[in-house]
């Protein structure tokens, strides 16, 4: 039985990751990569392919949105502004792209529609991750309405966020599960060849395989404990 077309918004991250394992369960891969003008474009760029490469997945489609930088407002585009290295959950840290996920969102939905993609599934955390607007649930919801009004009558389109109420250790512990290829991701937000291991993003990842009870195959430019 021919398996029906979703894509998957692919950064090349650990969540993008499993949820790009846990949708080739069931459905034909397309896969989406953007460049945005991020401080690490070109490693997560590798990682994407890798992963593509890793699952065969032919469908791929990468696309440059270079004015998301022009824009600024972010730490992630803007290298005079510096990347937190410490958790506040009462702040927006200063790495969130303005309105970033509902560009990529709208990239999705126009591909999607041409090559009739029936789901687009994406990694977003909202529960154990850096707090971004952009994450949250109701966003996704009013997402998926506006994909009703703002396509064709016989077009069905939906967002799909897996793990989106998860622990990111829930994350790594499904990922092993699924034999995702967690040493293919890249999640650091300021270094391309070793992670750094101080900012938000790998504070985040570390502690999520620490307390997964699994030791990180990605390189960390620090001395790095795995034992909880």
């Amino acid at each position: 039985m021919k398996k029906e077309k979703v894509i998957v918004l692919l950064s090349g991250g650990l969540d993008s990751c499993v949820v790009t394992a846990i949708a080739q369960e069931n459905y034909h891969l397309c896969l989406l990569h953007v460049n945005y003008g991020q401080r690490t474009v070109t490693r997560e760029e590798q990682a994407f392919k890798d992963i593509a490469g890793y699952y065969k997945v032919k469908d791929i489609l990468e696309v440059d949105v270079g004015y998301l930088q022009k824009i600024g407002g972010s730490s992630l585009t803007d290298q005079s502004m510096p990347i937190p290295e410490n958790k506040n959950n009462n702040v927006i840290p200063s790495t969130y792209v303005p309105f970033r996920n509902a560009n990529l969102l709208s990239i999705a939905t126009a591909w999607a529609e041409v090559i009739g993609a029936i789901k687009i599934f994406i990694g977003a955390m909202e529960e154990d991750s850096s707090g971004y607007p952009d994450c949250r649930e109701k966003f996704f919801k009013s997402f998926n309405n506006t994909i009703i009004e703002g396509t064709k009558p016989d077009t069905h389109i939906e967002i799909e966020t897996p793990i989106l109420h998860k622990k990111k250790t829930e994350v790594v512990q499904l990922g092993m599960e699924l034999k995702a290829p967690l040493h293919l991701t890249w999640s650091c937000y300021q270094n391309e060849e070793k992670a750094c291991g101080l900012c938000e993003s790998c504070m985040l990842r570390i502690t999520a395989f620490r307390e997964a009870g699994y030791p990180d195959p990605i390189p960390y430019a620090i001395p790095i404990t795995w034992k909880s």
